[in-house]
């Protein structure tokens, strides 16, 4: 299996991409739920100004979603110095040499957004980077996964109490965490939020992280160029620290996650069950936390570019 990845990874991006594409469409024609599901949440969430506007986001939200599944390989399997050589632009860069001049560890906040697989690992081809892993249903994939993740500086620790540790070692070392803020929580690890307007079961984890740490939190984007053209890639602070209350440190990163789909809305994974509720979690409140202001959620314009 790990042969056959490797000689998918080899394929020229663009062609990965068509593949990806006609595979989103496909899914989209055969699988009611991956339908379902993406344009409940695409609907919901209130991004596009037209009915005209809806169905051009849910034309391209269908053609990422493709491209997320067929690109990985190339992300993983690709010499590391000519997957690099895609990225053509990174902005904030000056955000993770100051965190790191300031020794207390930096928790990159990945959403479910464009190439999210790519931002770790450009991070570890520079520095020393732990990312969360949930093993696959399928246990055949899990060493591909592991293989092809756990590149250069790329460590990748279990969704559990033991991988918490280590990522918190890691933090008080002065290194950096990656974590999918956007990924729903197992019962007892998250909150009721809103995201989008919506009651969603938000992580604790990352707050927690970083108040025990003092670490920096910065938000990680892979945006993919049109015409598979490369890949963009853009670090960015919160516009103020996380508050202590769970609750709302949930609503402002679920704000801050808001503000960055809202650039890209055709590159968020819409298909993802963000909406639902785990075994075992309290059922969502009909009326949700109260929202922090934006100025306290969302990166500023002249924080947001490097």
């Amino acid at each position: 299996m790990l042969f056959l990845f490797r000689l998918v990874g080899a394929l020229p991006l663009g062609l990965l991409h068509r593949l990806g594409s006609t595979l989103g469409w496909l899914a989209a024609r055969i699988d009611p739920v991956f339908r379902r599901r993406l344009d409940e949440n695409l609907t919901g969430a209130g991004v596009a100004a037209s009915p005209e506007a809806l169905a051009r986001l849910r034309r391209q939200a269908i053609s990422e979603a493709g491209k997320t599944l067929t690109e990985l390989p190339f992300f993983w399997f690709r010499p590391q110095a000519a997957l690099l050589r895609r990225v053509t632009q990174v902005n904030g860069r000056q955000f993770i040499e100051q965190a790191l001049g300031r020794g207390r560890g930096i928790l990159f906040l990945t959403p479910h957004l464009g190439a999210f697989d790519l931002t770790a690992q450009w991070y570890g081809h520079h520095w020393p980077i732990t990312v969360m892993y949930r093993q696959p249903k399928l246990a055949w994939l899990d060493p591909v996964v592991r293989a092809g993740r756990a590149r250069g500086q790329v460590e990748l620790v279990s969704a559990d109490l033991r991988g918490v540790r280590a990522m918190l070692r890691a933090l008080r070392a002065g290194r950096a965490v990656g974590l999918l803020p956007d990924q729903a929580p197992g019962a007892g690890e998250g909150v009721w939020s809103t995201f989008f307007g919506r009651p969603a079961y938000t992580m604790t984890l990352a707050a927690r992280l970083a108040q025990s740490t003092g670490a920096t939190v910065l938000t990680a984007v892979g945006r993919r160029l049109p015409d598979a053209a490369g890949y963009e890639i853009e670090f960015a602070p919160l516009a103020a620290p996380l508050p202590a209350d769970p609750v709302l440190a949930a609503r402002a990163i679920n704000a801050a996650i808001e503000g960055l789909v809202q650039r890209d809305p055709g590159q968020y994974l819409w298909s993802y069950n963000r909406y639902k509720q785990p075994a075992g979690a309290p059922p969502a409140p009909l009326a949700n936390a109260q929202p922090v202001p934006d100025a306290a959620a969302a990166p500023g314009p002249s924080e947001a570019r490097g």
